[in-house]
């Protein structure tokens, strides 16, 4: 009974990982009970929430799952204060619930649009090493590092198709400064391939069985085997056709794309959007033939929009997240689940296990929120061992 009175009722806004971080690590509530040395109703009592932990049984809890004690319990953000900004001149007035970099300057703070291409930055990454042995038939040559093998140790590499990655990095490091996740941008079949071959940590990916309409897990289980990676969910987000600013071409449906002064922009092979657009296709029994611009392709869900936004195509595939962002019409088709593969050995490292964690912070979940178009009631909830 010690044990019990070594907890107390939660207050305030207290926020645990403790379920997540034990599922990933394929543990029950005994197995983890007997480890850290608590009662098993300890561990359900933290994990719903019902009491809070005592420094002594957290720090049991932490070691036993071989993590941080904040990797498991945070305090959780309360909504920060509003602000009156200066818009800079030379941009628009900011519609309601639109994105801004913020940032004072001196004695006034001014806003900043993040919409349309502002939204994304073309920066010049750091190094974090030269090679030294000109390239030749083998995959090896040697480097020349400009960091210490121990910061690389903990750089996390991603492949996936959605920029909202970036915003899910850049939180994480916000608890964990020394993480290194670093965003490869990849269609959702090429990021599976480079996870096969262990190139990367993390693949995202939303591809969709056109025949059994199962998502996600027949291509893990085709493109890299089972037994072998967890999926996780990173949010569930409203997929369809994204059109030209008030919609002049009276695009309704996929029906609508199916005249001659209807331009269309495609996406290419293994894309989640692209395998999606065929299958509404041959179920709505529209040739491809019949799509002007089918074979017009452009490489991520930004080059889409960004394609649509300057007039060049009347509609593209891509998300609502990303018409919201471009100032797009959109034209919603399905929601999709957008889940991260990862090979389950990998969720025993350190960094890879620390970003994981912060799927659960709010901080990470209104980032993704506040782009518009994306449900994380799932994310960070395990959707298969394969």
């Amino acid at each position: 009974m010690k044990r019990e009175s070594e907890n107390k009722k939660v207050e305030g806004d207290l926020k645990n990982s403790l379920k997540d971080v034990r599922t990933r690590l394929g543990l029950s509530q005994n197995e983890l009970a007997q480890r850290a040395g608590v009662a098993r109703q300890t561990i359900g009592g933290i994990e719903a929430a019902l009491y809070a932990p005592s420094a002594a049984v957290a720090l049991r809890l932490a070691r036993a799952l071989g993590c941080r004690v904040e990797e498991l319990f945070w305090l959780e953000e309360e909504l920060f204060p509003t602000l009156s900004v200066t818009r800079a001149q030379s941009e628009t007035v900011p519609s309601e619930g639109e994105r801004l970099l913020v940032g004072k300057v001196g004695e006034k703070w001014f806003g900043h649009s993040l919409s349309g291409d502002a939204a994304f930055r073309s920066e010049l990454m750091p190094a974090d090493a030269l090679a030294l042995s000109p390239a030749s038939d083998s995959d090896d040559c040697e480097v020349q590092l400009l960091d210490s093998p121990e910061s690389l140790e903990r750089t996390v590499l991603i492949a996936g198709c959605s920029p909202a990655i970036s915003l899910w990095t850049r939180s994480a490091q916000r608890w964990h400064p020394s993480l290194r996740p670093a965003w490869i941008h990849a269609n959702s079949t090429r990021a599976l391939e480079a996870l096969a071959r262990g190139e990367v940590h993390i693949a995202g990916l939303h591809l969709c069985d056109p025949q059994t309409g199962e998502e996600n897990l027949p291509f893990v289980r085709q493109l890299v085997g089972e037994g072998k990676v967890t999926v996780i969910n990173f949010g569930v987000w409203n997929e369809g056709l994204m059109v030209a600013t008030g919609n002049p071409k009276n695009i309704r449906d996929l029906d609508g794309l199916a005249h001659e002064n209807v331009r269309f922009i495609n996406r290419e092979y293994g894309a989640g959007a692209r395998l999606l657009f065929d299958t509404l296709l041959a179920e709505a029994k529209i040739s491809p033939d019949a799509v002007r611009g089918y074979e017009d392709i452009a490489a991520s869900h930004q080059a889409v929009a960004r394609r649509i936004s300057t007039g060049e195509a009347d509609a593209g595939m891509g998300t609502a997240a990303m018409a919201l962002i471009y100032n797009l019409d959109f034209l919603p088709l399905r929601s999709v689940r957008f889940d991260l593969a990862v090979r389950t050995d990998f969720l025993k490292e350190e960094p890879v296990s620390q970003l994981f964690e912060t799927l659960s912070h709010k901080s990470v979940r209104t980032q993704l929120q506040k782009l518009g178009g994306y449900d994380t009631t799932r994310t960070g909830d395990i959707i298969a061992h394969v």
